[in-house]
C-alpha cells in the first residue's frame, strides 16, 4: 500500500497478524507511533518499510519481536529518543535505514549482534557518543552510513580490517584523531570524512600537535619540585616502555588478522579481472538470489562481461562446515562440459568465499516455471532443456572417474543461458563414489523436498540413483508445470499426485498436462512423461542409469498411422474429464454419451516400453 495519500495512524494490531509476510506502507502521510507488538504473538513479518511518513515518537522496546524481519526502513519519519537495545534481537536482519529521523543517545552496541546485516543507514539524526568497536563482528557488512550525527571520539582503526566493507560514510560529525589509512580505508573517497575538522589522515593533510605543545608548556612553567619532576620522568618513561610492548603486540596482531582477511584469487581459467573487481559486485542492488547456500549477485567486470557471484556464509571460529564451498570447486573446478555451468575462479581469505560463475541471464527453470515473473515455456524448448539437463547429469554419472553424484539436482538448480540452454549447477551437496552401482552411506538427507528418492530418505545411502529419481521429478515438473509439493494436499507430491491421476492411456496423460500449454506433439509429451514415470520408480534397480535416460529422451517416437498435424492439441486440456476417449490414430477428443459417471483411477500399471512407443 506504499506510495499512495494514506493517513492517519497504523493500526495496532496490523503487524501482529500471524500469517502476514510484508509490509510496505512507505510514501504516505502516517502519522502516529510506531504500533507496539505483543510478544506474544507470533510474527512472521521478513519485511517492514514506512519510510517516507510522518510517523513520531519512540520506537519501542517490542521491535525486538519481529525475530524473523530481514529489512526495516523507516528512513524520512520524525522517530525520536534511543535506539531501543532490543534491535538485537533481530537475529535475521540484513537491512535497515533509520535515515533523516530524530534518533538521539548513542549508538546501541547491541546491533552488532544482528551477524546477517550488509546495510546499515543511520544518517541524518542526532545520535551522539562514540562509534562501537563492536561494529567489526558484523563480517558481511558492505554499507555503513553515520553521517550527519554528531558522533565524538575517533574512528576505530579496526573498521578498517573489515573487508566486507565497500561504502562508508562518517562525514559531518565531531570525530577526531587520525583516519585509517590501511585496510579497506584505503579505497575511500576523502568524502566520507569531511565536516570534522579534528579528524586527520592520509586524506585530511596532517594531524596537529598544538595541544600537545601547549600542555606540556604549562607543565615547565609551573613551580614543580625537583623530586616531583624526577618521578613524572620515570612514570613517562615506565608508560613509554609500556606503550611501545603494547604497540608491539598490537601490529602484530593486526598483521595477522589482515594477513587472514587478505583475499586471493583462484582462476580455473584466464581471467581479465582481480578480487577487487568481484568485491565491487558486493551490492544490495545486486542481489538476485538468496538461500541457504549464501546469497548470489550479478556483477559487471572491466570487459563488459557479467558473472554471478555466490558469496558463501562466513565460518564460525572453530566450525568445520565450510557451506559446500570444498564440494564446489574440487567438482566444477575440474569439469568442462557445455550443459554445466563453468566455475571461473573463486576469491577468498580466511573467513569468506566467493565463487565466480558464468552468468546465465533466463535464470533458473524453476523461476520460468513457477515464479511470478516467469512465462510458460513452450513444449519444444521444454523438451530441449530436458535433454540437456540429461546429457549434463549423464557426464558426471558416466564421463568422470571417480563419478560425481549431484546429491541436489531441482529445477531451481538447472540454470539458462540467454539461448534457453540448461546448465546443472550448485555442486554444494556433491559427493565422488569411486564405483558406479555402489552406494555411501550419509549422516543426514541433504537436498530438497520433494525430490528426495525415497532409498535415501530411509536409509541414508546415496548413489547415482539418486539423482535419476531427483531428474525424473523435474521431468514431471515440465510436463505438468506444477511445484514438486505444496500443490496437491498436506504430504503429497508430484510423484503421488500423477500416479494417483493417471495409468497408461493418453486421455490420462491430458489430466495433468500443463494447461499453459496452447499446442503440443501428444506422441512427445507422452514420451518424455513415461521416461519420468521410469526415472521415479519407488525400487532404485528398476530406475534406469542417466545415459539410458539421454538415449531413451532423444529416440522420439513417430505417432503411427498419423498424418502432419495429428499429433497437436491445439486447445488447452486444462481439466479433460475421465468419461473422454481418444482415437489411437489423432488427437480428437470425444465423449462417450453412454459413460456418465466418475470412473475411479487406474491402478498403477508397469510403464510401456518406451523404446516401441
Amino acid at each position: 500500500m506504499g506510495e499512495n495519500y494514506l493517513n492517519g495512524s497504523i493500526p495496532k494490531g496490523l503487524l501482529g497478524l500471524p500469517q502476514l509476510t510484508q509490509v510496505e506502507l512507505q510514501d504516505n502521510y502516517l502519522t502516529g507511533e510506531f504500533p507496539v507488538t505483543d510478544s506474544s504473538i507470533s510474527v512472521n513479518l521478513g519485511q517492514i518499510s514506512l519510510s517516507n511518513n510522518q510517523l513520531s515518537g519512540a520506537l519501542p522496546a517490542s521491535v525486538g519481536n519481529f525475530s524473523g524481519v530481514q529489512k526495516l526502513l523507516l528512513d524520512g519519519n520524525k522517530f525520536s529518543g534511543p535506539i531501543p537495545a532490543e534491535i538485537g534481537k533481530l537475529q535475521q536482519l540484513s537491512k535497515i535505514d533509520f535515515s533523516h529521523n530524530k534518533f538521539s543517545g548513542l549508538i546501541p552496541p547491541e546491533i552488532c549482534k544482528c551477524k546477517l546485516l550488509t546495510f546499515v543507514d543511520l544518517s541524518r539524526n542526532e545520535l551522539s557518543g562514540r562509534i562501537p568497536t563492536e561494529i567489526t563482528s558484523m563480517r558481511i557488512l558492505n554499507y555503513l552510513n553515520l553521517s550527519r550525527n554528531h558522533l565524538l571520539g575517533s574512528i576505530p582503526s579496526s573498521i578498517s580490517t573489515m573487508q566486507s566493507l565497500t561504502s562508508v560514510d562518517f562525514s559531518y560529525n565531531n570525530l577526531s584523531g587520525l583516519v585509517p589509512g590501511s585496510g579497506q580505508f584505503s579505497y575511500f573517497n576523502y568524502t566520507s570524512f569531511l565536516g570534522n575538522p579534528e579528524l586527520c589522515g592520509p586524506y585530511l593533510g596532517p594531524c596537529k600537535d598544538g595541544v600537545a605543545k601547549g600542555t606540556h608548556e604549562t607543565h615547565v612553567k609551573g613551580g614543580l619540585s625537583a623530586s616531583l619532576k624526577l618521578l613524572l620522568v620515570i612514570g613517562l618513561l615506565v608508560f613509554s616502555i609500556l606503550f611501545a610492548v603494547a604497540a608491539i603486540i598490537k601490529a602484530r596482531s593486526l598483521k595477522k588478522a589482515s594477513d587472514a582477511r587478505a583475499w586471493k584469487l583462484t582462476a580455473f581459467q584466464r581471467l581479465d579481472f582481480t578480487c577487487d573487481d568481484v568485491l565491487d559486485c558486493l551490492k544490495e542492488d545486486n542481489i538476485i538470489g538468496k538461500g541457504g547456500a549464501g546469497i548470489v549477485y550479478k556483477g559487471s567486470m572491466p570487459s563488459g562481461d557479467h558473472v554471478a557471484v555466490k558469496r558463501l556464509p562466513a565460518m564460525s571460529r572453530g566450525s568445520s562446515h565450510d557451506h559446500g564451498f570444498n564440494a564446489e570447486i574440487q567438482t566444477l573446478g575440474r569439469i568442462r562440459h557445455r550443459h554445466i555451468v563453468r566455475l571461473l575462479g573463486f576469491c577468498s581469505n580466511h573467513e569468506t568465499n566467493l565463487l565466480v560463475y558464468e552468468y546465465m541471464p533466463n535464470g533458473s527453470l524453476g523461476e520460468v516455471l513457477h515464479g511470478k515473473k516467469g512465462g510458460h515455456l513452450h513444449w519444444d524448448t521444454r523438451y530441449k532443456i530436458a535433454v540437456e539437463a540429461a546429457k549434463g547429469l549423464c557426464y558426471l554419472h558416466h564421463d568422470r572417474s571417480p563419478l560425481i553424484v549431484h546429491r541436489d539436482v531441482k529445477s531451481n538448480n538447472i540454470l539458462l543461458d540467454s539461448e534457453f540452454e540448461a546448465h546443472v549447477a550448485d555442486f554444494g551437496l556433491a559427493k565422488f563414489l569411486q564405483d558406479s552401482g555402489t552406494s555411501e552411506c550419509m549422516s543426514a538427507v541433504a537436498g530438497s523436498y520433494g525430490y528426495i528418492a525415497p532409498e535415501y530418505a530411509y536409509t541414508l545411502k546415496v548413489d547415482e540413483k539418486s539423482d535419476v529419481y531427483s531428474f525424473g521429478v523435474v521431468l514431471l515438473e515440465l510436463v505438468c508445470g506444477r511445484k514438486p509439493v505444496g500443490e496437491f494436499g498436506d504430504g503429497v507430491d508430484i510423484v503421488q499426485w500423477v500416479r494417483k491421476m493417471t495409468d497408461s492411456s493418453k486421455e490420462s496423460v491430458l489430466k495433468v498436462l500443463d494447461p499453459r500449454l496452447p499446442s503440443v506433439p501428444l506422441q512427445e509429451v507422452m514420451h518424455v512423461f513415461y521416461v519420468a514415470i521410469l526415472c521415479v520408480e519407488e525400487q532404485a534397480v528398476e530406475r534406469p542409469t542417466m545415459r539410458e535416460v539421454v538415449q531413451i529422451l532423444s529416440e522420439l517416437p513417430k505417432p503411427p498411422n498419423s498424418k502432419q498435424g495429428d499429433t497437436t492439441i491445439n486447445e488447452p486440456p486444462t481439466s479433460p474429464s475421465p468419461d473422454t476417449t481418444l482415437d489411437s490414430a489423432t488427437t480428437t477428443i470425444t465423449k462417450d454419451p453412454k459413460d456418465q459417471q466418475q470412473q475411479p483411477p487406474a491402478p498403477k500399471s508397469t510403464p510401456p516400453d518406451l523404446l516401441s512407443i
